[in-house]
């Protein structure tokens, strides 16, 4: 999980909390608004764990947003490890690290934003395109939705 930062025209600011799986490269949620809190985080981890299921961990930097009481709190109440990274370590996070320069290159800085629902729209066929019709090379060359199916057969064979 990680944070990015973009402006809209007339420079008011908005933040996207990007989440990825780090086994399948899969997008699991990008947030996008202004202001993106502990609160909102865990919010938008419940819908995630729903529809996804739970992880075992999440790898994360020293934020404030997840370095806050409720977020550890809701870490430990759902048997979810943290992994924070050391200080000026990105690279110790390096799927999102990368994913966020993919995502950087295709959407925030190829559009200039008049509004959120732009961001958002543009944000989300973008997560279809990446998760569904982009092959990743260290999956070999399957799209994450597809590594994923097959990670299931071979599960159900064995």
């Amino acid at each position: 999980m990680d944070f990015m930062s973009d402006s809209l025209i007339g420079n008011k600011r908005f933040r996207t909390f990007n989440v990825i799986d780090d086994g399948s490269r899969e997008v699991l949620g990008i947030e996008v608004d202004t202001s993106l809190s502990s609160y909102r985080i865990v919010r938008v981890l419940e819908r995630i764990i729903g529809s996804k299921g739970k992880p075992v961990a999440i790898r994360t930097d020293n934020g404030p947003e997840f370095t806050s009481g409720y977020f550890e709190q809701w870490c430990i109440q759902h048997d979810i490890r943290l992994q924070y990274i050391q200080p000026g370590r990105p690279m110790q996070n390096g799927y999102i690290e990368r994913f966020n320069r993919l995502y950087r290159e295709a959407v925030l800085d190829a559009y200039i934003f008049e509004d959120l629902h732009q961001v958002r729209e543009l944000t989300y066929a973008w997560m279809e395109e990446y998760n569904q019709r982009r092959p990743h090379e260290s999956l070999m060359n399957m799209t994450p939705c597809e590594w994923k199916t097959e990670l299931q057969k071979s599960r159900n064979s064995n």
